[in-house]
């Protein structure tokens, strides 16, 4: 079966980006066991991407490569925000391993909005944070199979996402 619009897309890939040293470096793994599954043409994942798989079968295999602006967008400057130390302090103190660079702390902005931020840098006053996207600013280059392709349901359709097996449970 051909992937098209309304249909269920069940993938296995592995997406790498350059580190930077310009090598290829693993960063994301969907296997048998655990694929990507998703509603083509309404799954929220970037344009290019289902574009790239559009029309191909089960069985088909891809190889494409998505530029930065294509998938998490540019790497934002102004996304890098420096916070004063003491808003990280629960009950008068900062919990021990909390800012360790690299780390991510769920946060919310003044409107109350969900966001993401990673510890980017960490002084005596103040912890930089970048609310960037992990894969900002990065080309992805997708390697992969198409592993199934089915009818989505009439219960799929008007969820706008798949149900069962790798999809959603209510």
């Amino acid at each position: 079966m051909k992937i098209e619009k309304d249909r269920v897309v069940s993938l296995t890939y592995e997406l790498r980006i350059k580190d930077e040293k310009g090598e290829q470096t693993l960063v994301e793994t969907a296997t048998k066991e655990h694929p990507m599954v998703f509603l083509f043409g309404v799954s929220g994942l970037p344009d290019q991407f289902e574009e790239n798989l559009d029309g191909l079968n089960e069985g088909d295999t891809f190889n494409f490569t998505l530029g930065a602006e294509a998938g998490y967008g540019d790497f934002d400057q102004n996304a890098v925000v420096e916070l004063p130390k003491q808003v990280f302090e629960i009950e008068g103190s900062v919990p021990d391993n909390m800012l360790e660079e690299g780390n991510f702390i769920p946060m919310a902005d003044s409107e109350g909005n969900q966001l993401q931020g990673r510890v980017a840098k960490v002084t005596d006053t103040t912890v930089t944070m970048d609310f960037n996207h992990p894969l900002a600013g990065k080309e992805l280059h997708f390697n992969g199979k198409v592993e199934n392709v089915r009818e989505a349901t009439q219960e799929e359709l008007d969820h706008g996402h798949v149900h069962g097996e790798g999809g959603h449970h209510h």
